[in-house]
């Protein structure tokens, strides 16, 4: 049963992997489209169900549209480095619900939410493309699959470790252990790395449609001010800092600038 559970373990994580046409690198990922996006899709339209979606407003259409142009630039890039078609199953869709909280998010597949509580600071069109170019991001890179992967893996860990240990007393130590140190040595810094992965594909992408990559590291000055400071410590949290993002931004700009060249596009909004 032992050498079962490891063969297991070693074997869906050798076979469930995927390339990120993005970064070139394979990732874990044990969920096919077919598999995660109808169930996303129905998750998707139940919350727009039991939320008050805002359409017809300018703020609404322009969340629209700026969706529509990062997701078209996505589609160019894929196109033009080698992955055409890799957009088959999306079906975007970018919704503006009536919430005060700062944020917005994106389930697999392309179903994208943005509270109004996030207008604010965005700041108008070229912050909304900030955000839409990373929750897009998170879609392409399949980054919610992944979540889910790792997640399964980290269950299997703990029934191997139960299954081998036989002792109580120890059992219970290793369950302890095992649960902080899982979370905080693995799945934090799996989701950290996630969301600078979506930020730096954000921002080429972003450029790509035409928006000034310098803008993302403004944007996220004023999420910073907005927090008032307050957050968790880095290590802590799903997400990189503030101070980290700002100065990656910041860094990646020139590059995402470059990259939009590429396609034409030399003057942003």
């Amino acid at each position: 049963m032992k050498k079962i559970l490891l063969v297991l373990t070693i074997f869906i994580a050798v076979s469930a992997c995927k390339v990120n046409p993005f970064t070139g690198k394979k990732t874990l990922n044990m969920y096919p489209n077919s598999s995660i996006f109808p169930t996303a899709f129905a998750q998707y339209d139940q919350f727009l169900t039991d939320n008050k979606t805002i359409t017809g407003t300018a703020d609404a259409k322009m969340i629209a549209s700026v969706g529509q142009r990062i997701a078209s630039a996505a589609e160019r890039w894929l196109t033009a480095n080698g992955y055409p078609g890799y957009l088959k199953d999306y079906k975007w869709e970018y919704n503006l619900v009536d919430d005060n909280t700062v944020n917005a998010w994106c389930m697999p597949g392309g179903k994208i939410v943005f509270y109004t509580g996030i207008l604010p600071i965005c700041k108008g069109e070229t912050g909304v493309a900030v955000v839409m170019g990373h929750e897009v991001a998170h879609a392409l890179a399949d980054h919610g699959a992944q979540r889910m992967s790792a997640g399964q893996l980290q269950q299997i860990g703990a029934v191997a470790g139960n299954v081998l240990i036989q002792d109580d007393k120890t059992k219970g130590m290793f369950n302890q252990a095992y649960g902080v140190g899982s979370q905080v040595g693995v799945m934090l810094p799996f989701s950290r790395g996630h969301e600078t992965e979506a930020d730096r594909i954000g921002l080429q992408i972003m450029a790509i449609a035409g928006y000034n990559p310098d803008e993302a590291a403004e944007l996220w000055k004023r999420m910073k001010a907005n927090s008032g400071g307050q957050a968790q410590p880095e290590f802590m949290s799903t997400h990189p800092s503030n101070d980290t993002r700002i100065n990656n931004l910041t860094a990646w700009a020139p590059a995402a600038r470059e990259e939009a060249k590429k396609f034409g596009v030399t003057t942003f909004k």
